[in-house]
């Protein structure tokens, strides 16, 4: 069966790690070529029952990074392999240099915003101090 012009496959992955003091999930969404992270601090420990109850009632809301271009790999359906990889990707430990690289994307582009927000509110409370500066000048004139 060939696959039409209009599907695509949409993967998604969890990493959970330990990132001193608190657990850390990593979630990668790979949409047709592109890949896009989202990191979560989980505090202590989760369960999988609550990671699993994360993902259902918060999957819709997580603020993914800006989507960097990644290949996407072809895995054999080898059983064997497939076990193979699922305990190469257990033993080692973090998240992958895409992921990295998205994640300190998306950092840099929450700071400036920050930045932006800050510079902004720090200008408009100096026109605010400005303008009540000035009305209490002409409050002091008025009489004469």
């Amino acid at each position: 069966m060939q696959k039409s012009s209009m599907e695509r496959s949409v993967e998604s992955k969890l990493t959970i790690y330990f990132d001193e003091p608190f657990w850390v999930g990593v979630f990668e969404k790979l949409d047709g070529g592109k890949l896009s992270v989202c990191k979560v601090t989980f505090g202590a420990e989760p369960t999988d029952a609550q990671v699993w109850e994360f993902i259902l009632s918060n999957y819709r809301r997580l603020q993914f990074s800006a989507p960097v271009k990644a290949e996407q790999k072809q895995n054999a359906d080898n059983p064997k392999r497939r076990q193979r990889n699922a305990r190469k990707q257990m033993e080692s430990s973090g998240i992958g240099t895409k992921s990295q690289q998205a994640l300190q994307k998306q950092y840099e582009e929450n700071k400036t915003e920050r930045k932006r927000t800050t510079r902004e509110q720090r200008e408009a409370e100096k026109q605010r101090q400005f303008e009540l500066k000035q009305q209490k000048r002409k409050e002091k004139h008025r009489g004469h």
